[in-house]
């Protein structure tokens, strides 16, 4: 996809996403704070840290159970897709599973924190040689959600992914331990 259908999918998708809850706002019943939910987002990255200085789109799944309006566990599938410059190129995917901190601001609205661990499958090539590397790492974010209907929600947010890499492989050509993610998402959650 080139950068003009990028942008053109993202102003679509984002104005869509934000332009719902307006709609809908006036006559949102209550619903149940407690159940599970899943949800889909898409966003963009920046993967930055020596040779893997890039950016992408990538695409997001999970499945959560909310307790109260206040706290929920998460669990996430992302594919960063393909990145790097020049002679790396990486590709990365992987799950988390997060604890979500939320506060309630009206009804409808509300701003959140999440933190957890990702487990990563990140392929390197460069240099003529290929490495696997499985990692399990921290994963920090925040956001902000606005209720559309009794069981779906809109939501933006950011998370940072790190990735950690072994120095000593690729005979030290690679100057950083491993590429820092930083991603914005905005997606659709459906609470059953």
């Amino acid at each position: 996809m080139d950068s003009k259908a990028r942008i053109a999918c993202a102003t679509v998708l984002s104005a869509s996403v934000f332009a719902a809850p307006v709609a809908f706002a006036q006559g949102s019943p209550d619903r149940d704070a407690s159940g599970p939910y899943i949800k889909g987002s898409y966003g963009g990255y920046k993967s930055h840290g020596g040779e893997f200085d890039d950016s992408n789109d990538l695409y997001g799944a999970g499945v959560g159970y909310q307790f109260n309006e206040f706290f929920a566990l998460e669990a996430d599938y992302i594919d960063f897709g393909n990145f790097g410059k020049d002679d790396v190129d990486g590709k990365l995917k992987g799950g988390s599973l997060v604890a979500i901190g939320r506060l309630p601001v009206t009804d409808s609205f509300g701003v959140y924190a999440k933190a957890g661990a990702f487990a990563a499958a990140l392929d390197v090539d460069a240099f003529n040689e290929d490495e696997t590397y499985d990692d399990v790492s921290p994963v920090i974010g925040a956001g902000v959600d606005f209720r559309i209907t009794q069981h779906l929600t809109t939501f933006l947010e950011y998370n940072r992914y790190n990735v950690d890499i072994d120095e000593n492989d690729f005979n030290g050509q690679l100057n950083n331990d491993g590429p820092d993610f930083d991603t914005a998402q905005v997606g659709l959650k459906f609470q059953f």
